[in-house]
């Protein structure tokens, strides 16, 4: 961030005379030394040190670097579609199904052409942010908008499964001895993930291309060889294994004239619909292109989906030629078996059987992070707009959407722990979400170009409804052939999601009307005549006290500690104490409670003290706060209940005075140690960093250094601002800090400056005098 310089401002004769400020000097930064938690020191060390906001830049990538980023989802699932249109005609027709895995691809690919021309328009129109999400919202409303948005959250769940377990099925695939480790290795990979997110992976980033295009070439040399070799007649079918080794029995090419062969047919379509996943990526990250970011996107979209029907009609057709059949135990996949039936088994043959195995694994496993992105994103949007829980709008300690991160880890580890990190089992959950985001984004383009009319806005009404009109039929196909085998979950799990977020979103708009009317008048409503202070105690003790003392800076008209009978032998000790202690200029009101109901007698007591309409009654509860948990379970929290029962009485405020209070004196030890520890040295902070800065402009001086009545040139940064209103004039107050104090800075009858915001970096010179008796 820049240094900005602003001369100092004199302060006219019509304010308040230049008094002596209360201290000599600038108060101090920071008072005390306190440590930090032992939670927060370790999340430190496991994630390092917090990221600032200023640190949340956005970096623009060029197309070769964009594509590399943005496509390991829609690229990696080349390594299992055409896997997973055999895995379901091979057991009914067995190696008739070699032949009828073309026209299927051909379709699929069809397919795809269509949601690029609907995207392609999509990102023409969004070209901040896209998505069928925004699209659906914009063009639908908000809560159509939230099928889109239960249909992608499961998605981008079901794809860490996915990717993840196919991952692990390419590597098991190279060494088959780590078969009984998949569910552990594919759960550690997505813990992994967990925590690199948290520690605050860029989307943005060279290094993220790496295993793109390493798969892609990789697999595109295994894509060519088996072009060649068929060219030559080198390439021939193999004998499928036995049953036994499948773990299924081969049909007969007779299997589709039983009666069922449209429904198989359109059975493997949807399993093969899983090579289209990732195909929104582009219009999601639109926003990280270069300029004009339109073209650029859609350059980068043609040239995924060339890159996808390359890969995806490469290994369906050396699945073809070879006779690669899918084994039910998920390995060795398809194409580990296309691979050696093209590159032999020689030592050169070996060698880039693993360089391919390592880099299918590396493109899965990316694939599965892109969701580490996408559905944190995703799930902020849809909590900005008040339809899922708002801490998945707030960033963590790496400025990462850490909720939103753990929540996809946790589901995404459930889903593969109850399916075994079968891919197989999982496919059946998959595609669902991303069909039913295209049908949106198809279905909202059509009425976008119903709407504005511009341009070729018919051919886009075409293009777009088609797309819709075809997505949703896919989406049908899905839930019909694939409900057995998972589908139904998302049938049974997205309505009631569906309805939550919308019984969420009434529940904010609610608590937002009630909080909003008749907020202006309150503030502005006449401060009433009297000021009652009570403060309830159960025993005199240093909570007690500390509540007593602070009631006493409040200054009301009336002050009275309260005590309910509910145990005469407790009273009557509190009675001789206060006594004894010479407490009795303070009246201590002891008040009937027969029912042990404190609650209740709480609030008719402050109830009947507003009674006249013209008393504000301000309710002090002393509360003990201990170090442990076990802590503390063993007292109650009678305080908050009083203060819950107690906020329902108009003008009545409850505020809760903690003590904290450590029963371990080895504890108190440890917080005094590490006190002064802070204190002789603190870590490097914000503030410090400032300082550092600071030196480089000449001619500052520390904060700490400034002389009342004398001019001064000083650098920090804002840490806090606001506009205070004295005689009719709006004056803008800042307080400017550096690593040695903090100072005030004034700006009269200016309530707003450019540039003049919380966080901004300063270099201040001027005359030195006092404001409110504070250094100015």
């Amino acid at each position: 961030m820049a240094w900005h310089h602003t001369p100092a401002v004199a302060l006219p004769s019509s304010e308040p005379p230049d008094d002596p400020p209360f201290t000599e000097g600038p108060q101090s930064a920071v008072a005390v030394a306190y440590p930090e938690t032992w939670l927060y020191r370790l999340k430190n060390r496991l994630l390092g040190p917090p990221m600032v906001s200023e640190q949340l830049t956005h970096v623009r990538l060029s197309n070769p670097v964009a594509i590399g980023v943005i496509a390991p989802d829609m690229i990696s699932s080349s390594a299992y579609g055409t896997e997973q249109m055999l895995l379901i005609m091979v057991p009914i027709i067995g190696v008739a199904a070699f032949s009828m895995v073309l026209p299927i691809t051909f379709a699929i690919l069809a397919v795809m052409i269509f949601v690029m021309s609907s995207y392609l328009q999509v990102i023409g129109v969004y070209t901040r942010i896209g998505g069928s999400y925004v699209v659906a919202r914009d063009n639908f409303g908000p809560k159509i908008a939230q099928i889109a948005a239960v249909a992608l959250l499961i998605d981008y769940t079901v794809t860490v499964a996915v990717q993840t377990s196919a991952g692990t099925a390419a590597l098991t695939s190279a060494y088959p001895a780590l078969v009984p480790y998949t569910v552990a290795i594919t759960v550690a990979v997505t813990v992994l993930m967990l925590y690199a997110n948290l520690r605050g992976i860029r989307e943005a980033g060279a290094v993220f291309a790496i295993p793109t295009y390493f798969y892609i070439g990789a697999l595109g040399l295994v894509v060519v060889t088996g072009l060649v070799k068929e060219a030559l007649g080198l390439l021939h079918p193999h004998a499928l294994p036995s049953a036994a080794a499948l773990g299924y029995t081969p049909g007969h090419q007779t299997g589709l004239l039983m009666g069922l062969g449209v429904f198989y047919c359109l059975k493997a379509f949807a399993n093969g619909g899983v090579s289209l996943t990732g195909m929104e990526a582009v219009s999601d990250g639109i926003s990280s292109f270069r300029r004009p970011e339109a073209r650029n996107g859609r350059i980068a979209l043609v040239t995924m989906c060339a890159l996808l029907g390359f890969l995806v009609l490469g290994t369906s057709l050396l699945a073809h030629w070879t006779h690669a059949v899918p084994y039910e135990a998920g390995t060795p996949t398809v194409v580990s078996q296309e691979v050696r039936y093209v590159l032999g088994s020689s030592w050169f043959g070996n060698s880039l059987f693993y360089v391919v195995q390592i880099a299918t694994v590396l493109i899965l496993f990316t694939g599965g992070n892109t969701s580490f992105n996408g559905f944190p994103y995703l799930a902020s949007f849809v909590a900005g707009d008040s339809f899922l829980p708002r801490q998945l709008t707030k960033r963590g300690h790496r400025l990462a959407f850490s909720n939103g991160i753990f929540v996809l880890a946790v589901v995404a580890i459930l889903l593969i722990v109850a399916f075994n990190a079968r891919l197989n089992a999982l496919v059946g959950l998959y595609a669902i979400g991303v069909f039913t985001g295209f049908t949106f984004a198809g279905f909202g383009m059509t009425k976008h170009n119903l709407r504005h009319r511009e341009g070729r806005w018919k051919l886009g009404v075409v293009v777009n409804g088609f797309c819709g009109a075809l997505s949703i039929i896919v989406v049908g196909i899905l839930l019909v052939t694939k409900f057995t085998e998972g589908a139904w979950i998302v049938a049974v799990v997205g309505p009631p999601m569906y309805f939550g977020l919308l019984r969420l979103h009434r529940q904010y708009v609610a608590e937002e009307d009630q909080l909003e009317t008749g907020a202006a008048a309150a503030t502005e409503a006449p401060v009433l005549q009297r000021h009652v202070v009570v403060v309830f105690v159960d025993q005199l003790d240093m909570a007690s006290a500390r509540a007593i003392q602070y009631a006493r800076t409040l200054r009301p008209d009336e002050l009275r500690v309260v005590h309910f009978n509910i145990d005469t032998a407790a009273t009557e000790q509190l009675k001789e104490e206060w006594s004894r202690l010479g407490l009795a200029r303070l009246p201590l009101d002891l008040v009937e409670c027969r029912d042990r109901r404190v609650e209740r007698a709480a609030l008719e007591y402050v109830a009947d003290i507003t009674a006249d309409g013209q008393t504000e009654c301000t309710v002090l509860l002393p509360r003990r706060a201990f170090d442990s948990r076990l802590e503390r379970l063993l007292h109650d929290r009678t305080a908050d209940r009083i203060a819950d029962a107690v906020g329902d009485v108009d003008h009545v405020s409850a505020t809760i005075v903690p003590f904290n209070l450590s029963t371990r004196p080895r504890h108190r030890a440890h917080v005094e140690a590490a006190r002064a520890e802070t204190a002789r040295k603190k870590p490097l902070s914000s503030a410090e960093v400032d300082r550092l800065l600071a030196r480089r402009a000449t001619g500052t001086i520390p904060i700490s250094d400034v002389t009342w009545r004398q001019r001064a040139r000083v650098a920090g940064r804002i840490r806090s601002l606001r506009v205070q209103t004295a005689k009719g004039t709006a004056n803008l107050e800042c307080e400017i800090t550096d690593d040695t104090g903090k100072l005030l800075l004034v700006f009269q009858g200016r309530p707003k400056i450019p540039g003049i915001d919380a966080g901004a970096r300063l270099i201040v010179e001027g005359m030195v005098g006092s404001w409110r008796r504070h250094l100015a």
